[in-house]
């Protein structure tokens, strides 16, 4: 029995043994013929490993692990993954979903038209908006590079990620400052009664009015007419309070003035809350989102029902929707509707190729852009259900239109809306609400714009610099570009200077450039192959269209409508000074000239005898262009040598190698035929062939 047993173990091993050498054996077959099928087709393996990598894709489940399975590893060891693609679409949603559609979007619509502003709105977002975001994302996910090393796409444009870098720094420190207001109000109404409530305080004027009485009732702001005008809302409690004691505001951009010491902490407390949000990279922002990407809509939620309750909301929703279709037919319309998704989607600042960066290889990044983007704009128009219904609430008090209490910005942030809150029982909880909602939209952008300076950093300047050491520096620099400005009594000066400049025309540039890259230089028929190696499928139609035609002539459209549309920024009465504005355009151009500078650098260090050839080389795709991981490097892709190599395959032209695959199907066509004819001279001679005495018959 014992020597029965322990022959049956033996047998039991070596069957095993011998079953997963026949696995080992059937993938490295399978690995040839995905290589040998991509080397015929350019693009992707044979369609019975395509079906069979599906089927195991399907079996491993979205995050490439086998489902009920405790430990999930990384796909990219070296920079990691996401932990799942939850992770990328709330973060994702967090970037894309910022102030600006809750401040911007609701008076875009009532000032062009209302309801009639939806149809531009969607159109620009299906023609523009989801095809940039789509390429960003395939950019990013495909060569898992963040902003700088997706250009060894075509290395004379990698001044671009350095623009992309630039921009990125700007919007980081001064949004950031944006937070550190919210934070402060925050604070502030951890009271029993607001503070900006009444005007029997220290920093108000004596023409001071507030829309809550002394004995709680409401009554309409005194008026030297029967008209009531914007400028009487300047005298309004909550204006006062912001200009008086929390900014404290100086008379001009060039008079400094002293720290204000309560910005200076807020500002602190928000820096080190976006630090520890990254501390650990990905993996740590991954688990944050699940919050701040979630509860502004729970926050947005309780406060449109609260709205929607109140007297006048009615009216203040119909003033939102109420369409004026002969607006449509103004150029002014459609250049806001096609500036408003383009900024609010985030193209260009290089958050979107730096976030998908972390997806598998496999990823359907194409499901993915849809997803958000739509999810952005919805994310708008509730947003506008939500202000209006508010505001209609608080026109309805004070016995005045719509329009009259109606702002964007800053100002409808941090002085209409709170202002409206007041009138409401408990206003403090609303108060409270509404502001730690404005510190979510805001950090979840923050998070994106640090993440993509540490990236960039990280994968190309300093590969072996680690991500907590990298976020340290950043947030310390990024910090003492704050403090340095920004926490002045003129640091609101500084504070629109850098939103009007340091983000307008110059990422259109950026986007219009990136786009002529890919398509055009680098080649759409290149980069379609790309997509369909990477997501199984090719990019549609549609988009393909879109990519090559119709969306750089809309980025073309929204430049030009920049530049008509410029006026010289002013803050209330405030004109901005000509040296002021001299800095503002340096800021701007600081990021585009990054574009030309390393082009030209880039031409100088390249081989040729003359600059045309340089120019092809400095235009020519980098040899390590492609997936990151050596697993996904097949087709054209493949190395050249043997399995070891770790230099890619260059990129032929389509003719060449169409040449050579003719010379070679013919080569093989001619050896088989030869061997053909000596195994039936040999079987003509012997009557059979004898594969014991001659195992090689055509030897």
């Amino acid at each position: 029995m014992i020597e029965m047993f322990f022959f049956c173990k033996s047998t039991s091993v070596f069957m095993c043994a011998h079953k997963n050498t026949d696995r080992q054996t059937d993938r490295r077959t399978q690995l040839r013929l995905w290589r040998r099928s991509g080397e015929r087709d350019h693009l992707m393996p044979a369609d019975g490993v395509i079906e069979g990598g599906r089927r195991g894709e399907e079996r491993r489940g979205e995050n490439g692990a086998v489902p009920g399975e405790p430990v999930k590893k990384d796909e990219n060891s070296r920079r990691g993954n996401w932990g799942n693609q939850i992770e990328f679409v709330l973060t994702s949603v967090g970037y894309a979903v910022g102030l600006g559609n809750v401040w911007r979007f609701p008076y875009l619509c009532y000032r062009n038209g209302g309801g009639a502003f939806m149809l531009p709105y969607f159109i620009m977002l299906v023609f523009c908006g989801i095809p940039l975001f789509f390429l960003e994302l395939s950019f990013g996910q495909f060569a898992s590079q963040g902003c700088l090393g997706v250009w060894k796409i075509s290395p004379m444009f990698k001044g671009v990620g350095y623009g992309m870098m630039v921009v990125s720094t700007y919007i980081g420190i001064y949004y950031n400052v944006v937070i550190c207001i919210a934070f402060y109000y925050f604070f502030l109404s951890m009271t029993k009664l607001l503070p900006w409530t009444y005007c029997n305080n220290p920093w108000n004027t004596p023409d001071c009015s507030g829309v809550v009485g002394n004995n709680f009732s409401v009554f309409v702001l005194k008026a030297t007419s029967l008209k009531f005008t914007l400028s009487l809302s300047l005298s309004l409690s909550l204006s006062l309070f912001l200009r008086h004691y929390v900014l404290n505001i100086s008379d001009g951009i060039g008079t400094f003035g002293e720290v204000r010491l309560p910005i200076l902490g807020c500002l602190a407390v928000s820096w080190f809350v976006v630090f520890l949000c990254l501390i650990r990279g990905v993996k740590s922002s991954g688990k944050v989102v699940y919050f701040t990407a979630t509860f502004p809509y729970v926050v947005l939620t309780i406060l449109f029902i609260r709205g929607i309750t109140l007297d006048g909301a009615i009216n203040g929703i119909k003033y939102y929707l109420t369409p004026q279709w002969e607006k449509v037919l103004d150029a002014k319309v459609w250049g806001d509707a096609a500036s408003q998704i383009f900024y609010s989607l985030g193209c260009a600042w290089g958050g979107l190729i730096t976030m998908a960066s972390y997806n598998k290889f496999h990823n359907n990044c194409f499901r993915d852009s849809i997803i958000i983007s739509i999810t952005n704009c919805a994310t708008s128009v509730y947003a506008g259900f939500v202000i209006f219904s508010i505001l209609g609430f608080m026109a309805h008090n004070l016995n005045v239109p719509v329009s009259e209490v109606a702002d964007h910005g800053p100002g409808l942030a941090f002085v209409a809306y709170p202002e409206a809150l007041t009138l409401l029982p408990i206003s403090p909880l609303w108060s409270l609400l509404f502001f730690f909602m404005l510190i979510l939209l805001g950090l979840g952008t923050q998070f994106c714009l640090l993440e993509t300076l540490v990236t960039a950093i990280v994968d190309e300047i300093a590969p072996t610099l680690r991500s907590l050491n990298a976020t340290c520096f950043l947030s310390w620099r990024c910090s003492f570009g704050s403090l340095s400005v920004f926490c002045v009594q003129a640091g609101i000066y500084w504070l629109l200077l850098m939103d009007n400049y340091a983000a307008s025309f110059s990422l259109v540039i950026i986007s219009c450039i990136m786009c002529i890259c890919v398509m055009y230089v680098y080649g759409h028929r290149n980069y379609f192959r790309d997509v369909e190696m990477m997501l199984g499928f090719p990019p549609p139609l549609f988009f393909k269209v879109c990519w090559r035609f119709i969306s750089p002539v809309i980025i073309s459209f929204i430049l030009i409508f920049t530049v008509i549309q410029y006026k010289p920024i002013t803050y209330n009465d405030y004109v901005y000074p000509g040296w002021s504005l001299a800095i503002g355009f340096s800021m701007a151009l600081s990021s585009v000239v990054c574009i030309p500078i390393y082009a030209l650098y880039k031409i100088s260090r390249s081989p040729g005898a003359t600059f045309r050839e340089r120019l092809k080389f400095a235009c020519r795709a980098h040899p390590k262009w492609g997936p990151a991981l050596q697993e996904h490097r097949t087709g054209r892709y493949a190395p050249m040598a043997s399995e070891d190599t770790v230099e890619a395959r260059p990129l032929k032209e389509k003719e060449e190698l169409k040449e050579e695959l003719k010379v070679e199907e013919k080569e093989k066509e001619k050896e088989t035929e030869r061997k053909d004819e000596i195994s039936l001279t040999i079987q003509g001679s012997n009557g059979s062939t004898n594969t014991h005495n001659n195992p090689n018959p055509s030897a």
